[in-house]
């Protein structure tokens, strides 16, 4: 049975990708992007299975508009897609005050505005999956991605609630936590001036195997099958990693966080006050 797909930022990158797969098996989807004519080819391919609306997912009342109108093509959503998103380099002393609030505004509040506005109607059909597309900088952090990351901790720590609070009434929620693809993001993201003092460290970093390995950064074509697994499972994870980088820096992070809240575990308890 088709199901219905709505996907933020989906003119490029992993929402094109992802939409085209939901496409070519028979689902209707809905794909938004700022602006709306990068969307066109995929109406005169699709035709009525698909339907583009321009939509800046900053503005909540117009969030809430598109959600509207893809319920009233359709009929129903089944699965909501909080893909669009935005980059920005720079340490946290570089960063300036625009560039953050616009990160946290699209990355967070966007995120928030399609979720407050598909839960009604996933509460009212009694099912639905909400999947958010954080960032395996979600869960842990880098230098020079210090916003980002906050932004992508963020929608963790709201969606891990939203997980529990909708539980009861059918509704799925995912979070998905890509490590480095080779996309349009890093040519894409906002640059912060940069103060010379951390030159070194920047130096020192973009050395890094990590990210100068030939395997540093995955396919992003190789996305669409685990999507597809995500979206038709009856018992979808809270969170998924997208490639092979993330798992092994996960257990590393946490490793060394579990060890240092233990080692200062006895300044923890006293700190409770309650025997």
């Amino acid at each position: 049975m088709s199901k219905t797909i709505f996907i933020t930022g989906a003119s490029r990158g992993f929402g094109r990708l992802w939409a085209e797969a939901f496409l070519d098996r028979g689902d209707n989807v809905v794909v938004t992007s700022r602006n709306s004519g990068g969307l066109t080819d995929l109406t005169l391919k699709y035709g009525n299975a698909v339907l583009p609306i321009e939509l800046d997912i900053t503005n909540r009342a117009r969030c809430f508009d598109a959600i509207e109108k893809a319920k009233t093509v359709f009929g129903k959503i089944d699965v909501v897609i909080n893909n669009a998103g935005t980059g920005l380099l720079g340490t946290v002393e570089e960063v300036e005050e625009r560039a953050a609030r616009e990160i946290i505004e699209t990355n967070f509040f966007g995120t928030l505005w399609i979720t407050q506005a598909a839960l009604p109607v996933l509460r009212a059909q009694g099912n639905g999956h909400i999947i958010q597309v954080s960032s395996a900088l979600g869960v842990y952090s880098f230098p020079t991605l210090g916003i980002y990351s906050a932004s992508k901790f963020a929608v963790e720590g709201l969606s891990e609630a939203l997980s529990q609070e909708v539980k009861s009434l059918g509704i799925h929620v995912t979070l998905l936590e890509p490590n480095g693809y080779a996309t349009e993001f890093g040519a894409s993201a906002a640059q912060s001036k940069t103060i010379t003092a951390y030159d070194n460290m920047r130096a020192g970093l973009y050395a890094n195997p990590e990210f100068t390995a030939s395997d540093a950064y995955g396919d992003p074509k190789a996305t669409p099958e685990a999507i597809l697994k995500l979206v038709d499972s009856p018992n979808p994870p809270l969170r998924l990693f997208l490639g092979k980088k993330a798992l092994p820096l996960a257990k590393y992070f946490y490793t060394d966080r579990i060890a240092t809240w233990e080692s200062w575990k006895d300044v923890s308890v006293t700190a409770h006050g309650v025997s």
